[in-house]
């Protein structure tokens, strides 16, 4: 059976077994690692089906992950796999669209599902907020997808891994996006923390940001914190703003008017966060938090650490 190429992420460990899953029902699995293989890495990835590891160990991958990865997966690539699985997401997105350029393969964004056709892959893709899906294939190149993985059951199958340490030319591409911000993408987003009037400043935006990074998100604003000027109007939901879609919307200090409720409220999961318990954001919140949040989100953010350092795997049987 073909390889099928999944790009692991430490930090990311259910979406990697979510991806390698998936994987199984293509091919044989081999696992994509930036940095060394080393026991815990190959413990997970194994127990998730991952035949092989190419391992990648270079300055690029820490110093430059998204052009680094690109890398990584094109010259891999070589070897003809059956299909490139990566996790949605803002750096996600990225990595599949920049891959799928360097290949002149076809790409498939918003997967939901994947099941082996008689022709390659055929992916379910989630489309327009979720209204209703479609099935497609990629009918030149590798197939490349960009699969949500949180709609993903995972489960184990393990195999005794073999390590396989990879080196890759990388070229001055790589070097030439030193210090380079990737914007998210508002529109095909899968996790979004957007702020409000409740924020209070344009310093007290940056937990907006910190808490986006910290779930690989992207950042949004209201109408209230685009005209403080606390964020710049392209990152503004609402109805004349842009609509989204995400699987994950929190709303921090976000009262929730008409209008901005307009531009999220095909949302799948809303968390919000709030002083006022009688803000209508929590008519459409799964879950509800009335506090300040400059005293929430500084707990949020340090729970998150506290999980990134001891990542617990729930395996859905």
């Amino acid at each position: 059976m073909a390889e099928v190429l999944v790009l692991a992420e430490r930090a990311k460990p259910r979406a990697t077994c979510a991806l390698l899953t998936v994987a199984r029902r293509l091919g044989t699995p081999a696992a994509v690692l930036g940095g060394p293989a080393d026991p815990a890495a190959r413990a997970l990835l194994g127990r998730f089906g991952a035949a092989t590891i190419y391992s990648v160990t270079a300055p690029e991958v820490a110093a430059h992950p998204v052009a680094a990865r690109v890398e990584m997966l094109g010259e891999l690539a070589r070897r003809r796999p059956a299909a490139i699985l990566i996790a949605s997401g803002r750096d996600g997105l990225e990595i599949a669209g920049r891959v799928a350029v360097r290949l002149d393969s076809g790409v498939l964004i918003d997967v939901v599902d994947v099941a082996a056709g008689p022709d390659g892959p055929v992916a379910t893709q989630s489309v327009q907020g979720g209204a209703y899906e479609v099935e497609s294939r990629v009918v030149r190149g590798v197939p490349i997808l960009a699969v949500r993985t949180e709609h993903i059951t995972v489960a184990p199958a393990p195999v005794t891994p073999t390590v396989s340490v990879v080196r890759v030319p990388f070229s001055d591409r790589v070097r030439a996006v030193r210090g380079r911000t990737v914007p998210g993408d508002l529109a095909t987003a899968a996790v979004i923390v957007a702020g409000g009037r409740g924020v209070g400043s344009e310093a007290g935006f940056d937990l907006v940001r910190r808490l986006a990074a910290a779930l690989d998100g992207v950042p949004a604003g209201s109408h209230a914190a685009a005209e403080q000027g606390w964020c710049p109007r392209e990152m503004q939901v609402d109805q004349v703003g842009t609509i989204v879609h995400p699987s994950l919307y929190l709303a921090l200090g976000i009262s929730g008017s008409l209008r901005h409720r307009s531009g999220m409220h095909g949302a799948g999961t809303v968390v919000a966060i709030d002083r006022d318990p009688a803000a209508p954001i929590f008519q459409l919140s799964d879950l509800g938090a009335v506090g300040d949040v400059h005293e929430v989100v500084p707990e949020l953010l340090a729970e998150i650490e506290r999980r990134r350092a001891q990542p617990v795997i729930f395996v859905e049987e």
